[in-house]
Order: structure tokens, then sequence, then C-alpha cells
């Protein structure tokens, strides 16, 4: 007789008990500042100067003294041409410079008059046709960043923006977290490779290994070092030998399939057999299978995580599971993906007892359309759909319900 089965795991508890194991990794690696993107920093960055560096021109036009434009109309002559990367003369009263976006404020001016108010004379002189305000169009020194300030703090996860930070403060290289190394494999005797079998030769039975491909490009997206260790024989030794091999330079081995209570799923005793496994039926639709372990080795353990076979269940317990578990890995402290408020544009009549994520997309008035097959191996509603409804367990939804919207570009970066 099959043993009871334990009650089904909260999706928050899951998360929060598979954090706890993720110790972020030693060691880090120094990359250019070019090639940061998508890294996570390991240390902190402090800046040893102020930005900008100087009071500047945000504007083209005319550096004065407000005292020298008293109304519209006064005429002054130009004593000096700054440029970007040039350094002015101190401005004598009763003249004005001309001056450039970038460029440093001389001493004494105090405004920056927009060239589109201003009329150059013939005789070296401008006409003013407006009356500047102190401190108009100036940037001033340190109004970005200030000598000091720590700029972007350790866990920090670098994008365009924050790389040119890094470089604002004459950062041409950064310290970020290691890579994870991560294995990944599948198992199954029916999954086939695209590609190995032509669709019309296909044995009964069998099917394409849709699972191998996006876990992978997910992994990578996070900054992953991916080692494919292919399809694995639904066989107990294969899976053992394939899980050793596995543990020894990885630092999480990923697996999709035999996760289940099946007589042909040998994950659980081959885990077993090598280290520690524990089976969770998680309260989530679809990807209630998941399982966690841990096998040892001489300089550490690896992490063990099996997702199950379907492909929107493996699909939705990576994004909502593995890809926090990774950025932990790296040291990101905020993992969880943000949800916003949407207006429902459809039905969903029958509640759940476990909390469901119900693929869907945007519509030409803002709302959201719910795709038509929520079974958990259409993976046409995730190609389809750009994310999903958060739906807690018992709620059933309305036209004009609100409902928490996760968009797949949180779930995918």
């Amino acid at each position: 007789m099959r043993p009871p089965m334990k009650p089904l795991k909260p999706l928050d508890d899951a998360l929060a008990e598979l954090l706890g194991h993720a110790t972020p990794l030693a060691g880090a690696d120094t990359v250019t500042t070019f090639d940061a993107d998508g890294r996570v920093l390991a240390q902190d960055c402090t800046s040893m100067l102020h930005v900008p560096p100087q009071d500047n021109s945000s504007m083209d036009g005319y550096a004065v003294r407000c005292a020298d434009v008293a109304a519209v109309g006064a005429e002054l002559p130009v004593s000096q041409r700054i440029a970007a990367g040039s350094a002015g003369e101190p401005l004598q009263p009763g003249t004005a410079a001309r001056i450039f976006t970038g460029a440093p404020v001389p001493e004494g001016a105090n405004a920056i008059l927009m060239q589109e108010d201003c009329e150059a004379l013939e005789d070296g002189r401008v006409r003013i046709n407006a009356v500047p305000r102190p401190g108009q169009w100036i940037r001033r020194a340190g109004e970005d960043i200030t000598r000091g300030a720590v700029v972007l703090r350790a866990g920090t996860r670098l994008t365009p923006a924050e790389l040119g930070l890094a470089a604002s403060i004459g950062l041409a290289q950064l310290q970020v977290a290691r890579r994870p190394r991560v294995a990944l494999f599948s198992t199954g005797d029916e999954l086939v490779m695209p590609g190995d079998v032509p669709p019309e030769q296909m044995r009964p039975g069998a099917i394409y290994n849709s699972n191998r491909f996006f876990l992978r490009a997910m992994l990578l997206r996070l900054g992953c070092e991916v080692t494919d260790f292919g399809i694995v024989p639904d066989r107990r030794d294969a899976t053992i030998d394939a899980l050793r091999a596995a543990s020894g330079v990885h630092d999480l081995i990923l697996t999709s399939g035999g996760v289940s209570v099946g007589e042909e799923d040998h994950i659980k005793p081959a885990v077993e057999s090598l280290g520690s496994l524990d089976l969770w039926q998680i309260a989530m639709k679809p990807g209630k299978p998941f399982a966690y372990g841990q096998i040892p080795r001489d300089n550490g353990r690896a992490h063990f995580m099996g997702l199950p076979g379907n492909p929107v269940s493996s699909f939705l317990t990576f994004a909502l599971l593995v890809r926090p578990f990774v950025l932990r890995l790296q040291g990101v402290q905020s993992v969880a993906p943000q949800s916003i408020a949407a207006r429902a544009d459809f039905t969903w009549p029958k509640a759940d007892k476990r909390r469901e994520f119900l693929r869907v997309r945007h519509n030409a008035t803002g709302g959201l359309d719910l795709f038509d097959n929520q079974s958990s191996g259409v993976l046409t509603s995730a190609a389809w759909g750009d994310g999903v409804v958060d739906n807690p367990a018992g709620k059933t939804i309305a036209p004009g319900d609100t409902v928490q919207f996760i968009a797949f570009s949180e779930l995918l970066s």
C-alpha cells in the first residue's frame, strides 16, 4: 500500500524553505564593466568623485550674471567661448560667455540662458530676450552622485543603467558573483531530441523534448554556466551515474520529469542513494510535484531540484521556485517577481483548492484575455501569453474583477 499523501505545501512556504538552503556561492569574478550586464555585484561600488565633477551647463546658450540682465533686451559683449571638455576663465561683470551643454560654468556666472532666448549680434555682442533666474539650467557638482556615496550595493543585479552608473564614477572593472554551475538533464524513455528523428518516423508514445530547450535558455538568462547532460534513460543505474557525474563540479543539478510516484520514476531512490531528497506536493496549479535535495561531495554539496515533466508545469515551477533560488545563490536579496493589479476580461467560474497561475494576454483595451486551454501540457499558452494571473486558492473570477498579473518579463529576466 502507498503511504498516505502528505498535505499540499503552500508555494510561499516552499519558496521560503528553498531560499533557506541558498547560501551565496563563494568566490567572485572580475569582469570589465562592458561585460557585466546581468551579473550580480559581489561588493559595493563607492564613488571617489562628484558626478558631475563641477557645475556645468545643461543647455547650449550663454552664461551670465543675473545682475547684468535686469530687463529683456539687455546687450552684453561675449567675452569667451566654452565647449564641453574645456575650462573657461572667470566671467567678468557686464559680459556673457558662449557655452555649450556639459561645459563647466565659469566662475562668477550664476545662470545659463538658452540660445533660443538670445540673439547673436554682428559686433560680437548678444541680445538677451529673457530675464534669467539664479541657477537656471545649471547642473550642480555632485547633483547626481556625491564623493564617498555608495552608488551600487553588493547583490545588485546589473542592468544597462547600472553599468552606465558604474562607468560614470570611473569603474572599468567590477567584482561580480561567480556564475552558478548548473547540470541539466531530462529523464524519460519517451523523449526524443528535435533533429534526431523526423516527425514521420517517431515511434508510438514518443515526444520531442521541449523542456530541455526552455530550461537551458532560462538558466542562461540568469547568468548560469550550463552543462547539458542530455536525456537519461529511465533506469536507476543510469540516473545514479548521471547524478554522480553532475554533482562533482556543479552547484545545482536540475532535472525535468521523474519526480512523480510512478514505477518508472527513478529520481527519488537515485538521489537518496547519493544524498538526501524531499518530494513536495506544492499547492500550485500547474506544477504540483517538485523535489529538492542535496548530494554531498568533498568540497561541499550540490543542490538538486526536480521539476515536473509537463512543459507548463516545468516552466512555471522553474520561474517561481528555481529562478529565485539561483538568484539568491548569486547574492541577490530581492528575488520575488512583482505583480500588478489588472482587469480580467474573462470568466473563471470554478475555484480550485490550489493557487492557480492562469496564462493570459493583454488586449487592446488594457484588460486581460484568458488562453482557452489551461492544461499543464499546452505550452502554446505560454508562447501566446504575456504573463500569468496569480489566482488565490478557492477564488473564481468574473469579467471586470481586479486580479494580480505577473508579466513573463518578470519571470524570465
